[in-house]
């Protein structure tokens, strides 16, 4: 296997994009938007300059990284001859599901589809195709090129087969693939974002501040960034999105999302990617400043 494409040029788009041609791979970064995909290779070059600054990769290596990339705006033309497709379009059902429809079609019978969805069902997205058994969910997690894990997620048809090649892949990628069933959230975000929740639910309800909230977090359980902060970079528009698939699938009210969280959506205050959420990101991108709304 050595020949992948990947739909989507956004943040995760291009880290696993990045991600594969750097450990040799031949990759088609596929989006419908030509400037997305000029600002995907920026960002992808941008990152092996960083590597390059902490001499962990050589000049070489990002020249090699950047000619295993090849761009298309088509996803018929994109999937040619390719073992994989791994798809990291927008984090709705209907776009996903469209998608997959049509790679059913214009793939090779023998091409493994991947998703790398956070919370949508592996098995609902299969359906719609003809290669059940050959859908499979590889959950990265951003930022793509740092982090270890790949949550690999079994569909219910998902096949023996296919979940080995994915896992061996992932470990040639320098990953930690680690295998889950297909169940709303799966793993990650099943635990993750009813804590994310309940620490907007904790600043809604006027137990503490944003600073408090995210200080405590960070120097009282070890976390790396508090909640709040870390909803921020995540996109308060994908949590509500992933909370609204848990609270959908199981039923259950601890997953409804707060209505603090709503608004915000609503309001257009989505963190990081908008300039404001629970912080101000309109000097840098550093949760160093309350957003005004909390002061």
């Amino acid at each position: 296997m050595k020949n992948v494409a990947v739909i989507g040029a956004g943040t995760m788009g291009n880290g696993i994009t990045h991600v594969f041609a750097q450990n040799g791979f031949k990759v088609n970064l596929i989006d419908i938007s030509e400037a997305s995909l000029e600002k995907g290779i920026t960002t992808i070059a941008k990152n092996l300059d960083r590597l390059i600054t902490k001499e962990k990769i050589t000049e070489s290596v990002k020249t090699n990284t950047l000619n295993n990339i090849s761009t298309y705006t088509s996803i018929a033309d994109g999937v040619k001859n390719v073992d994989l497709v791994v798809e990291a379009a927008t984090e709705r059902l209907d776009l996903k599901l469209k998608i997959f429809k049509e790679l059913d079609e214009v793939c090779q019978s023998n091409t493994i589809l991947a998703t790398n969805t956070s919370s949508i069902s592996i098995t609902q997205i299969a359906a719609v195709t003809n290669r059940e058994e050959k859908v499979i969910g590889m959950h990265f997690m951003n930022p793509v090129p740092i982090m270890k894990l790949v949550e690999i997620i079994r569909g219910y048809n998902t096949s023996d087969e296919t979940t080995k090649i994915i896992m061996d892949l992932s470990l040639q990628l320098g990953k930690t693939p680690t295998e889950v069933n297909d169940y709303p959230g799966f793993v990650a975000n099943r635990i993750l974002m009813p804590m994310l929740n309940e620490a907007i639910e904790t600043l809604y309800n006027g137990v503490a501040g944003v600073n408090e909230i995210d200080t405590i977090m960070k120097l009282g359980m070890a976390h790396p960034m508090g909640p709040l902060q870390l909803a921020d970079f995540i996109g308060l528009d994908v949590c509500l999105s992933i909370l609204n698939v848990l609270y959908d699938g199981f039923k259950n009210p601890k997953y409804a999302p707060c209505p603090l969280l709503i608004n915000m959506v609503m309001a257009g205050k989505l963190g990081v990617k908008s300039g404001e959420g629970f912080y101000d990101y309109s000097n840098n991108r550093k949760a160093e400043k309350v957003a005004k709304q909390f002061v």
